[in-house]
């Protein structure tokens, strides 16, 4: 069995037990136990596919999975297409993230994540001042650390974060919409969730890539919990490979507290 595989086993079985559980302490402490574990097994598949990718010079496994920019979803196993259309050009979503001001204080956010984002929407917040209200989203997702440091701006802001009809907010874009006051997910929205991993092309220790695997999940985790979201949003994150999403649907954007209460939502999957 791979690590892949293992990997969903084990978060399959603890989120089946966590989300029948009330106690909140318990279920936190059942949650940084899946985060430890996971971490091990993330080390361990990246070696893996790294072996594969030197059995197979073509693939270039050291660069993010954005060909094409949406994977296929995992839904019960199996893959599946985005649940909604997206409306925006793909090269349009693969080109780092742009900002533009549009009426209502709707300041829109397309593109990727690239490391260094977080810096250039800081800079567009501080231009703007007081004009902006509401962060819209459009984005594959990409660096984590950069999408958790606009996460935390939008907080300190007091901004709403929204994902308009045929939008997508995937990988690490759902974190930026976390930190919104006000989330917001209009009917025909795609947002998807998937596991971490290194894009990166300086290589890492075993050791350093764990090391760094297990300070992202916390502080992601950390975050998303002081942003009053549930861990259903990152244990499907984890237990989802990083070249497929899961798709989230209504009741479960409502349930982990992703969007917040009398907010239109996406469709519900069937």
């Amino acid at each position: 069995m791979t690590a892949q595989a293992r990997l969903q086993s084990l978060g399959q079985r603890l989120k089946s037990s966590l989300f029948s559980v009330d106690d909140g302490t318990l279920m936190r402490h059942a949650f940084q136990s899946l985060l430890a574990i996971s971490a091990v097994f993330i080390i361990i598949d990246w070696n893996e596919l790294s072996a594969a990718g030197n059995a197979s010079p073509g693939l270039d496994l050291t660069q993010p999975l954005t060909a094409p920019v949406l994977p296929p979803a995992l839904t019960e196993g199996e893959p599946d297409n985005a649940p909604s259309e997206i409306t925006a050009d793909p090269t349009v979503l693969k080109q780092p993230i742009r900002f533009e001001l549009r009426p209502g204080g709707i300041l829109m956010a397309q593109g990727s994540i690239e490391p260094g984002a977080a810096a250039r929407f800081a800079a567009e917040i501080e231009a703007r001042g007081e004009y902006v209200k509401t962060v819209a989203l459009d984005s594959p997702g990409g660096s984590v650390s950069d999408a958790l440091a606009m996460s935390k701006l939008i907080r300190e802001k007091k901004l709403g974060t929204k994902v308009a009809a045929g939008a997508l907010c995937a990988s690490s874009c759902p974190i930026v919409m976390a930190g919104g006051i006000t989330r917001e997910a209009d009917k025909g929205a795609v947002v998807g969730v998937h596991q971490i991993f290194n894009g990166s092309t300086q290589k890492l220790s075993p050791e350093q890539a764990m090391s760094d695997a297990q300070r992202t999940t916390a502080d992601v985790s950390r975050h998303l919990e002081t942003m009053g979201i549930k861990s259903g949003v990152w244990l499907h994150a984890m237990e989802t490979p990083p070249d497929r999403l899961y798709y989230l649907t209504a009741d479960e954007m409502k349930e982990f507290g992703l969007v917040t209460a009398g907010t239109k939502t996406a469709e519900t999957k069937p």
